[in-house]
């Protein structure tokens, strides 16, 4: 049986929304969360949780679980072939979590789903939002059952195409990429194993990512990506764009897709009693591994703001969240936007930029700074 109402909705049952849930079921508030699929997708395109987003994960009780369950890694490199042009380590940094943290999304969702049922939450599935109004006091959700959720506020994490979004009336403008990337989990023999690499191979980029079950995630920029990528094709990425030392040889396909890059942030988080957050909020390239980890930020950051609204009536926190979590995604955004480009640049002039990278990766303070804009703080 459908609730009739609870103190917030949630609308989307990814990473995001089950963060949300569990912020605020941690400190004793109602929740109805709704997701349209019949279960948690087995597949994903998140594979990296940063420093930052462990710190902020453990306000809800999942960071050790996830370190558990995940393959830590203290160094990131940007490449060519064998040649380290920009050496990044996490070993360093000002935290209790110094590496970045390799788990696959639908794990990290079964984590967030475990903590929401401890704390005595749920998922409705499948249910489709498919109407939304709002007054001054309170908004009311309708299912494509017919019937209406009401709530005090409504959470839309509903991903980039985002239904609640549109019907609170907020726009997300920005542009998609004329790139097309192929993402590739393979089994593979001479990869190592003990760093994300981003190869800035003269044809073409190429990811590099090693997981916790000792199989990689190849993920590369191509002029058309094969909708169901094979075992030679993976092969010829790694052998074109790859490290040579080893002759790295993939033996299985896992699984594979295709997508391509939209950069957009919505206009604003807020419009009314609707918050936005994660992929509903915001889109960007992949590259350095930012996306999910910007929207668990918003997550527990939206939590927050709205546990206080809810307990002492004070909205102040959630336009502080609107306004902070956007100015963080226009900065995140950016970052992307300049690697991807970088790794994307003409290819006659690769090589004369893999021989900068090469000079600016020496200065101990370039290394320093790629580390801190990674792991999600780079004023720290």
């Amino acid at each position: 049986m459908t609730p009739q109402g609870a103190e917030v909705v949630v609308v989307g049952a990814g990473p995001i929304g089950l963060a949300v849930a569990a912020g605020l079921r941690l400190r004793g508030h109602s929740v109805v969360v709704v997701d349209k699929q019949a279960e948690g997708a087995n597949t994903s395109r998140a594979s990296v949780i940063h420093a930052r987003t462990l710190e902020l994960l453990d306000r809800i009780g999942v960071s050790k679980r996830l370190v558990e369950l995940g393959l830590k890694l203290d160094d990131f490199a940007i490449r060519d072939g064998d040649r380290r042009l920009v050496p990044v380590s996490f070993r360093d940094l000002p935290t209790d979590y110094p590496f970045t943290l390799m788990i696959p999304q639908w794990q990290t969702e079964e984590i967030l789903l475990e903590r929401l049922e401890e704390l005595g939450g749920s998922v409705l599935r499948p249910y489709v939002a498919t109407g939304l109004s709002q007054t001054a006091d309170g908004a009311e959700v309708t299912l494509d059952t017919g019937d209406v959720i009401k709530a005090q506020y409504v959470v839309a994490a509903d991903g980039m195409n985002s239904t609640i979004r549109e019907l609170a009336g907020v726009e997300m403008p920005g542009d998609t990429l004329q790139l097309s990337f192929s993402l590739v989990d393979v089994r593979a023999e001479g990869l190592p194993a003990e760093e994300v690499s981003l190869s800035f191979a003269t044809a073409g980029l190429l990811v590099i990512a090693p997981l916790p079950d000792g199989s990689f995630r190849l993920v590369a920029s191509v002029d058309a990506a094969p909708e169901h990528p094979d075992l030679a094709y993976a092969q010829q990425l790694l052998t074109a764009r790859g490290p040579k030392k080893n002759s790295p040889r993939v033996t299985e396909v896992i699984w594979g897709s295709r997508f391509r890059i939209h950069e957009r942030v919505a206009d604003t988080y807020r419009a009314g009693r609707v918050l936005l957050a994660g992929d509903a909020a915001h889109t960007h390239s992949p590259a350095g591994g930012q996306g999910m980890n910007l929207g668990l930020r918003d997550a527990v950051a939206l939590a927050d703001a709205l546990s206080t609204a809810l307990t002492d009536g004070h909205e102040a926190g959630l336009d502080a969240y609107a306004r902070n979590s956007r100015a963080e995604a226009v900065r995140v955004v950016a970052l992307a936007h300049r690697l991807t480009r970088l790794a994307n640049l003409p290819r006659p002039v690769r090589p004369l930029r893999n021989a900068i990278l090469g000079l600016a990766g020496k200065l101990q303070r370039t290394q320093d700074d790629l580390a801190k804009q990674l792991a999600g703080f780079p004023d720290r």
